[in-house]
């Protein structure tokens, strides 16, 4: 029997392998696709309707007869047609049997069947593209509609974003002014206060100057009068007798 590690290893390595194929596969894929989308990015085409080219006698290219022109004219064409018919049936190197005739009755149906039922066949297939293409267009006109209102819904979000800033950008100029003035009224405030404060210390400092005078005169005053003798009181008063006496006879 194997031991543990051996068969541990032996797993490890098989994960190990199986995971760089993997990788490899995945690297490979994701190369090849990117491959296969840059060339069909780079050679797709949109469909384009073909028309058929034109023909002569219901079979023949145009170009036959264009070739011919410039070499031989216009009657070098039916004179080569005309010469190589007649070469293969003199010399029976194309035999006129029975499945000839066959063929040629077979023939003469075919041409009278696509000049009687081929118009109306090619007016109905015509008809069935022409929807096929319409419906083809339709929903590529509606598709490009759809893309153009998104757009157009794209643009006006985008107006509307713009729009947004702006009342954003106003809301914070308002919030701004709004701040300024709180703030000059606090500082009017404040003003206010400190001179408020102010006044009042200036009134009790007049008032206290008041009081202070006032004592000082009665002060003043009665120290004056308790220096006043009775006897300069008398004369004081005699004089101002006399002095009134004067000036009644006067």
């Amino acid at each position: 029997m194997l031991s543990r590690a051996a068969i541990l290893s032996g797993q490890t390595s098989r994960a190990l392998v199986a995971l760089s194929r993997a990788t490899g596969t995945t690297a490979a894929s994701n190369a090849a696709a990117a491959a296969t989308d840059s060339s069909s990015s780079s050679t797709a085409l949109r469909p384009v309707r073909q028309e058929p080219g034109k023909v002569r006698f219901g079979f023949v290219p145009e170009e036959w007869f264009q070739m011919f022109h410039s070499k031989t004219g216009v009657t070098g064409p039916y004179a080569f047609a005309f010469t190589v018919s007649t070469y293969l049936l003199s010399k029976e190197i194309y035999v006129l049997e029975h499945e000839y005739y066959s063929g040629l009755s077979l023939a003469l149906i075919w041409i009278v069947a696509i000049k009687k039922l081929g118009p109306k066949l090619a007016a109905t297939l015509d008809k069935q593209i022409d929807n096929y293409e319409k419906d083809w267009n339709e929903g590529r006109v509606q598709e490009k509609q759809v893309l153009e209102e998104q757009i157009a819904d794209e643009e006006k979000a985008q107006w509307s974003m713009e729009g947004q800033n702006i009342l954003i950008q106003a809301k914070r100029e308002n919030v701004g002014l709004q701040l300024e003035a709180a703030y000059r009224e606090r500082i009017i405030a404040a003003y206010q206060a400190i001179k408020n404060r102010l006044d009042y210390q200036v009134e009790i400092a007049n008032a206290e100057t008041r009081i202070a005078q006032r004592n000082l005169v009665e002060y003043v005053v009665s120290k004056v009068k308790a220096a006043i003798t009775p006897d300069q009181e008398k004369q004081n008063i005699n004089k101002c007798i006399s002095d009134l006496a004067l000036l009644a006879k006067a």
